[in-house]
């Protein structure tokens, strides 16, 4: 099979094939059917037990009914967005560590208020120890229509927190979380934190191709339109009446066309504006993630873009009449799933003359185009089939593959500057030599090389922010190292620069105002992961390390030995004070690292900066030993020198 072959056959079987699966399956009937009797019953969810799994569905109707949910000021209540407050936090802990944005700032996760009151009420509760004991090491299927798929999301982000944090809590075996019409629950920061933990595919939303409510929370609910705000009010309450009748299939409330149209061009415009600001990384208050089931009577297709998700929901929304359906899509999922199991095998996909003509690849676009109910001559088909197109064909991967290639190329860079490294580590180290620059041709070389490897990263960091990477990609140990050795490689040549250039007499010292944001980010992936830097921190080493540990420890000794100097001629006995509790502190830190060999050999070089630095202390503190009662001060500080 040749790679394009390979290339087309992950386009055709990402979106159709999956949607067909999923239609073909029990699982949905399955779920709905344990929807409808969570809605019609009194409690707030209902277990359903069957041979290969345990069902927990969440009731939509009670949460729908609640004054906070239903009332006209719904951005004010049950839907607006709210950071994790203190015990929440706890509960959701691998999500609070939040993303950054561009300018490194820190980005609080929001979840939707009213959901999360919900999830919280029902966690404080015994019936929610029962339900962990009922679905404890069991297969479990968590589900809810309206905003009980909310509730259900929630639980299984609960899990799935839980098992990452303490591998033995009471958790399910395997989980799966499929959700009706629900709303969206969070903003970007959580779509991203659920991608980078590998969980979006352990969440399926369905959503039927005219149903308003997932698409809702794309508008500006403190701002709406008073007229808007009354008829979702009116519709809530009329799906509330419906939720709770056993067949649960009709709105009882009919509106006047001319306000489902205003209603329904209100909530387009305001989706076709939340994918266009996706595009510029404009991070507004929510944000679908897992994976999205789009169903028309035409079939299913299965999508987990999160960018294509979004233009999806505005190009389904806006083909053929949203307004005719807007009362009755919300509640009836039970039809339209029926409707695509029995057609399934006996519709008429697409001309015979269509597949002699078309590639396994042009198929599986027009057959995921038209299960998401978008006809071929409908508005918005074209970019709907180019949106289709960037989502199935896996760019994403095809570029995390292109870098490892990429990798590769620039690996006899890295090799050169090890190779540098050990021809100076028995004489002052490849840190100062690299500063003084003692060879300049070979140092010149070096300093190329320095520049290839940052180029390299910094393109990487680049197609990492602008979501050209798999969102799994720092899961990856195979980039979490790489980024962490290159950081311990390449940092002290970077900082060497720094300070053969004096850049700190203008800018300051390197920790504060010269380190590139790359090694930040190669700091934080490293930290988070848990098993990589476990592994280092219990290490115990024999010898000392081929790189040392701390990359920034070059700065820090430039540092020290500013402030030597300086309080040779300090005369104010608090800034004395001061310069040498830094100057005790840092050589304790050192001592510790040479103590567990975290330390390169080069640190001890004998014309090394380091031990420059200690001879210098070590002549000090002899002076301090005979100098005057004046210089008491300093005896206390410094522990007697």
């Amino acid at each position: 099979m040749d790679s394009r072959t390979e290339v087309e056959g992950s386009m055709f079987e990402t979106s159709h094939v999956l949607g067909a699966l999923l239609a073909s399956s029990p699982l949905l009937t399955q779920a709905w059917t344990s929807c409808l009797r969570a809605n019609a019953g009194s409690a707030s969810f209902v277990v359903d037990r069957s041979d290969d799994a345990v069902f927990v569905a969440f009731s939509g109707a009670q949460a729908a009914a609640s004054p906070c949910a239903a009332s006209s000021g719904l951005g004010g209540g049950f839907f607006e967005p709210v950071p994790l407050y203190s015990g929440a936090h706890e509960l959701f802990a691998p999500l609070g560590r939040g993303e950054e944005d561009d300018g490194g700032k820190p980005q609080p996760v929001l979840l939707q208020a009213g959901a999360l009151r919900s999830f919280m009420s029902l966690y404080r509760t015994s019936e929610f120890q029962l339900l962990i004991s009922e679905t404890q090491n069991k297969s479990v299927v968590l589900t809810g229509h309206s905003v009980g798929g909310c509730v259900a999301s929630l639980l299984g982000l609960y899990f799935l927190c839980s098992s990452s944090v303490q591998p033995n809590a009471p958790t399910p075996a395997s989980l799966l979380c499929i959700t009706f019409g629900s709303p969206l629950i969070g903003n970007e920061t959580l779509s991203r934190a659920i991608l980078r933990e590998r969980w979006g595919g352990m969440f399926c939303n369905v959503v039927a191709q005219h149903d308003i409510m997932p698409r809702l929370l794309f508008c500006p609910l403190n701002s709406m339109p008073n007229q808007f705000t009354t008829i979702i009010h009116n519709l809530m309450q009329s799906w509330c009446v419906s939720m709770r009748s056993p067949q649960c299939s009709r709105s009882k409330l009919h509106l006047p066309d001319d306000q489902k149209a205003e209603l329904c061009q209100y909530i387009s415009m305001h989706i076709r504006e939340a994918s266009a600001a996706e595009q510029k990384h404009h991070m507004g208050p929510y944000r679908p993630f897992g994976n999205y089931a789009f169903c028309s009577t035409e079939g299913a297709v299965c999508i987990s873009d999160p960018v294509t998700v979004l233009k999806m929901l505005h190009l389904a929304f806006i083909t053929g009449d949203a307004s005719s359906s807007i009362e009755e899509q919300h509640v009836s999922y039970g039809d339209l799933i029926s409707m695509i199991s029995e057609n399934r095998q006996f519709k008429k996909r697409l001309d015979f003359e269509e597949y002699e003509t078309k590639s396994n690849y042009s198929m599986g676009v027009s057959l995921a185009l038209e299960a998401s109910g978008i006809g071929v001559q409908e508005m918005g088909a074209m970019e709907a089939r180019e949106w289709l197109e960037l989502s199935m064909c896996q760019r994403p991967k095809l570029n995390s593959a292109s870098l490892a290639i990429k990798l590769a190329k620039v690996t006899p860079c890295r090799a050169q500057i090890e190779w540098y490294k050990a021809l100076c580590d028995d004489d002052m180290g490849y840190y100062d030599c690299f500063k003084l620059r003692k060879t300049p041709k070979r140092d010149g070389k070096v300093n190329m090389n320095r520049i290839r490897l940052g180029v390299f990263w910094d393109k990487l960091l680049s197609m990492l922010q602008d979501n050209k990477l798999p969102h799994d990609f720092l899961k990856r140990d195979k980039w979490v190292n790489a980024a962490q050795f290159y950081k311990l490689l390449v940092e002290p040549l970077d900082i060497a620069e720094y300070y053969r250039c004096q850049l700190h007499k203008t800018r300051g010292h390197y920790l504060s105002h010269g380190r590139e944001r790359r090694y930040e980010v190669f700091d934080k992936w490293w930290n988070e992961d848990k098993e990589s830097s476990k592994k280092a921190a219990d290490r115990k080493r024999s010898k000392f390390a081929g790189l040392t540990q701390d990359s920034c420890f070059w700065a820090k000794v430039e540092e020290a030995r500013e402030c030597l100097k300086n309080a040779c001629g300090e005369k104010n006995p608090t800034k004395l004070v001061e310069l040498w509790h830094y100057i005790n502190g840092f050589e304790s830190y050192v001592n510790g690292l040479i103590e567990r060999k975290e330390v390169s050999i080069d640190v001890l070089a004998p014309r090394s900066s380091y031990s420059l630095w200690v001879n210098e202390l070590k002549e000090m503190k002899l002076k301090q030993a005979h100098n005057l009662p004046s210089s008491s001060v300093l005896v206390g500080v410094t522990g007697g020198m």
